[in-house]
C-alpha cells in the first residue's frame, strides 16, 4: 500500500515506547524497522552496538521516507544504557526461556504499554539481532516478554516484521486507556536505579561467598537479576533495599 499525507502528522504526537534494536546486523534491517515504526507513528529508536556501525547509508536508503526516525536515533554500546531511563521494558522472543517472567501477546503488551505511558512511565521494547534473537543477559533486563503466537514449525520473524507487528498493535490500541496510577509520592524505579540495586546486592552477596560453588555463579546471578527485574519496584523501594543492605553489612562487619 502506498500513500502519505504529511498534514496528518500532528495527530500522532504524544509519548510513545522506545524501540530498542540490540546488535542489529544489517543496515537494511534497521531502515526497514524505522519505516515500520513511522508507519504507525513511532519515532523513538535506540540502537545497541550495530554490527555495521552508525550512521549507515543502507539503513537510510531502506527507510525511504522515515528519515525522522533515523535522525533521532540514540546510539549506545550496551543494552543497560538503552534501558537506563526506562521504568518498564518488554523483550520480544520467539523461543521459550528458562527465565520466569510474564509472557504477553503483542496486543496485550501494547495495551499494557499504553496504560503505563498514560500513567507517566517510560516504556521500551527490546528486539534482538537477526540471527539468534536476544541473549539471556538482555532478557534479564526486561520486566515482561512479548511472544507472537506463530506457527511453531516456523516461529522466527525477521527484525522488521517483529517491529511492524508490535508497532501496529501500539497504534491499534491507541484509543484512550485508563491509566493505572501509584498512590502516594513514589514513582516507578528506572533502569539505572534497578541496575545500581543489582550491583549493590551482588557486591554484598559476593562478600559473604553467596555465589558458590563457582561453576553455579553465572546461573545464580542470572536468576537473581531476573527476579529483581520482575518486581514492580518504586524509587522508594530501591532506597529501602539499599538501606537494608547497608544495615545488614554493618551487622556482619562488612565495609
Amino acid at each position: 500500500m502506498a500513500g502519505t499525507d504529511h498534514s496528518n502528522t500532528p495527530e500522532w504526537a504524544g509519548p510513545t515506547p522506545a524501540f530498542i534494536l540490540v546488535a542489529p546486523q544489517m543496515g537494511e534491517n534497521i531502515g526497514a524497522a524505522a519505516r515500520a515504526m513511522w508507519n504507525f507513528g513511532l519515532d523513538r529508536m535506540r540502537l545497541v552496538n550495530p554490527r555495521d556501525g552508525w550512521p549507515n547509508a543502507k539503513a537510510v536508503a531502506m527507510a525511504s521516507g522515515a528519515a525522522r526516525v533515523l535522525d533521532q536515533v540514540k546510539l549506545v554500546d550496551e543494552t543497560t544504557e538503552a534501558c537506563a531511563d526506562l521504568t518498564y521494558v518488554y523483550a520480544t522472543t520467539a523461543r521459550g526461556r528458562d527465565l520466569t517472567k510474564p509472557v504477553m501477546t503483542p496486543e496485550a503488551a501494547m495495551v499494557d504499554a499504553h496504560a503505563r505511558i498514560a500513567a507517566g512511565e517510560k516504556v521500551g521494547v527490546l528486539f534482538g539481532p537477526e540471527r539468534a534473537g536476544l541473549a539471556n543477559e538482555d532478557i534479564v533486563l526486561a520486566n515482561a516478554l512479548i511472544s507472537v503466537p506463530v506457527n511453531p514449525a516456523f516461529a522466527s520473524l525477521n527484525l522488521a516484521q517483529c517491529v511492524l507487528l508490535t508497532a501496529y498493535e501500539w497504534r491499534r490500541q491507541a484509543e484512550e486507556v485508563e491509566p493505572v496510577r501509584l498512590s502516594g509520592k513514589a514513582r516507578p524505579a528506572n533502569g539505572a536505579e534497578i541496575a545500581a540495586l543489582k550491583t549493590h546486592l551482588e557486591e554484598k552477596l559476593d562478600a559473604v561467598n553467596f555465589f558458590w560453588p563457582e561453576d553455579k555463579r553465572a546461573s545464580m546471578l542470572e536468576n537473581l537479576r531476573n527476579m529483581i527485574s520482575r518486581m514492580p519496584l518504586t524509587d522508594a523501594d530501591v532506597r529501602t533495599f539499599h538501606g537494608i543492605l547497608r544495615a545488614l553489612a554493618r551487622e556482619i562487619g562488612q565495609k
